[in-house]
């Protein structure tokens, strides 16, 4: 018996059927021994794999066998160095001998800076959906002012300067301080005034000042037009702080009309929602004094704001648009006469009301990013996360699946629980619940967060560079691998779920939604060699604008027969089978 086994465990690693196999005659207890020595003590997939046996065909276990990745697959072969080129890696010169002209009064830039690209992840990712920083400040710029919209990363060249603004505003985020430090640099020896504002501004505000004229801690939208209008009399401040808690509905809406409207998939980005009802330690929304309550727009007021800009599809890019879930189903009543398409991210839990499900996919709604973070309880547990279990997420992301809407999995890599078996556990239990996409993360301590202030006093902090604290790369040292087996995991796990077969296997199981699957698979996951190209000729738009409206389209139709079913339900004397 045991040498039979051990001949089976062979043939299941050439990934090759045994040629003395009989379904019929399948002794279980063997293979037993094989998947628990398959899964490498991994408890996870081993409690959830166990008690479906009863229920398991021969073949179907066999399959799952087959399935299975080993361990230390990841680790079999060197890292591949991935293409890059030259104009994703380093941001335009700034000439430092360059003369520029005279300041023109009452004249604003507003730059979003560069920023290296992963070349594991894909480059479509940053074309998405502009940020709304830039635009919410541009919408409460005094009339009196001209203001301009630049995004050094859609590589039209270095910011204008001719002529020269009188004040430039420039987001700083961890990744790219250094180039927003020396984008304001280059403005303010020229005689113009640098106005920082951003997450890395709140959490190192130090660090920035010597660089900016005045720095904009808190909500900028508040604080802009003061900022202007102390510029105007000559008594600009150096700092400006303001909190979180005012009437979020007050707020006017992002002022659109400056973006670059075929620069990305969709110039509607919204925001209904801010704050999350999670403060994991990992997140930037734990950065100290960063204080966000959770706050609500009017529905109305997010139904005029996408009917205005006159977009097929929406990104909401709420921290957790489904955190009181009374809020979402007002939002989806107001949504759903649009026949528009959008996607929002959402926590896991959002499944715990199945009518809510419903009403989102009636609404429009063809896809959320869900931060599973981690497959381990452990894990989350530490990192202070409220989320159901683990071994639940299966039947949850079905549920989202049966109605018509896809999942992108956001993990992070890395965390004290994890050992070298993550990558291959995740990537199994991405490939078998057909996640259509997802996104990883290294493990990384932002500045002023609780997981940075650990990180420090125990001594794991490897450097502070921030331009490598970009998720990408290991800056700590993990507690059951090293900080280069974590790096090579990674890009082994974007690899895997990159590849031809991993595509194929996450097909939906509905064969009509596969040709759109396919196609936007192969754009956004297998198309690095052109987006730059995509990009620098503004053909991002006019590239995913036919997929999103075949894919409005199905959705709309996908919805009619959704309500039809609804009515017949509801209707006295009728009986429904499950598959209508």
């Amino acid at each position: 018996m045991a040498k039979t086994a051990l001949r089976r465990e062979k043939d299941i690693q050439k990934n090759e059927t045994p040629s003395h196999f009989q379904f019929g005659a399948i002794n279980l207890s063997s293979y037993e021994a094989i998947i628990r020595d398959r899964l490498e003590k991994s408890t996870l997939l081993w409690e959830s794999l166990r008690p479906s046996y009863v229920s398991l065909t021969r073949s179907t276990l066999y399959n799952k066998v087959l399935r299975m990745i080993p361990s230390g697959k990841p680790f079999l072969r060197r890292r591949k160095k991935r293409w890059l080129p030259p104009e994703m890696t380093t941001p335009p010169v700034l000439d430092l001998n360059e003369a520029a002209g005279p300041v023109e009064p009452h004249y604003a830039l507003l730059i979003n800076p560069f920023y290296p690209k992963d070349a594991n992840a894909s480059f479509g990712k940053h074309v998405l959906t502009p940020s709304l920083a830039l635009t919410s400040f541009a919408a409460t710029t005094p009339a009196n002012w001209r203001v301009e919209y630049f995004d050094e990363n859609l590589l039209d060249g270095r910011p204008p300067f001719r002529p020269m603004p009188q004040v430039v505003g420039i987001t700083v985020h961890l990744t790219f301080a250094r180039r927003a430090y020396e984008l304001a640099d280059w403005y303010r020896a020229r005689g113009a005034k640098a106005i920082f504002g951003g997450l890395h501004v709140l959490s190192c505000p130090d660090e920035c000042a010597p660089h900016a004229d005045a720095l904009a801690l808190g909500d900028g939208v508040q604080l802009w037009p003061r900022i202007l209008r102390d510029v105007e009399i000559g008594r600009l401040q150096p700092r400006y702080v303001a909190t979180y808690e005012n009437d979020y509905c007050d707020d006017p809406p992002p002022r659109r009309s400056i973006l670059p409207r075929y620069s990305f998939l969709t110039t509607t980005s919204l925001i209904a929602t801010r704050g999350c009802h999670n403060r994991c330690g990992f997140c930037y929304l734990a950065t100290d004094g960063l204080r966000m309550p959770y706050r609500m727009r009017r529905p109305q007021q997010v139904v005029e704001e996408f009917e205005a800009d006159n977009q097929p599809y929406a990104v909401f890019i709420d921290n957790n648009l489904g955190a009181r879930r009374d809020y979402l189903h007002t939002l989806c009543a107001a949504l759903r006469p649009l026949n528009k398409i959008w996607s929002a991210a959402v926590t896991i839990d959002v499944t715990d009301d199945p009518s809510l499900i419903r009403n989102m996919a009636l609404a429009g709604c063809t896809g959320v990013f869900i931060g599973f973070e981690s497959l381990s309880d452990d894990n989350l547990a530490e990192a202070h996360k409220k989320t159901p279990k683990t071994s639940d997420y299966a039947r949850r992301v079905r549920m989202l699946h049966d109605h018509g809407i896809q999942v992108n999995g956001s993990f992070v890599l890395g965390f004290d629980h994890d050992r070298k078996d993550v990558f291959a556990r995740t990537a199994e239990w991405v490939e078998e619940n057909r996640l259509e996409c997802s996104t990883f993360h290294i493990l990384t301590p932002y500045p002023a967060t609780p997981l940075f202030r650990q990180m420090e006093a125990e001594g794991r902090l490897l450097h502070r560079d921030w331009t490598l604290y970009d998720t990408g790369h290991a800056v700590f040292r993990p507690r059951h691998m090293s900080p280069e087996e974590l790096e090579h995991g990674y890009a082994w796990i974007y690899q895997r779920l990159f590849s031809h077969p991993s595509i194929w296997r996450r097909r939906p199981e509905d064969w009509q939604a596969v040709p759109l699957y396919l196609a936007m698979s192969y754009l956004y996951k297998r198309s690095n060699r052109f987006w730059h190209l995509l990009i620098r000729h503004d053909l991002v738009n006019p590239v995913w604008k036919p997929l999103v409206e075949m894919t409005r389209w199905r959705h709309v139709r996908y919805r009619r027969q959704l309500a039809e079913r609804e009515k017949l339900v509801a209707s006295p004397g009728q009986v429904v089978s499950a598959g209508v």
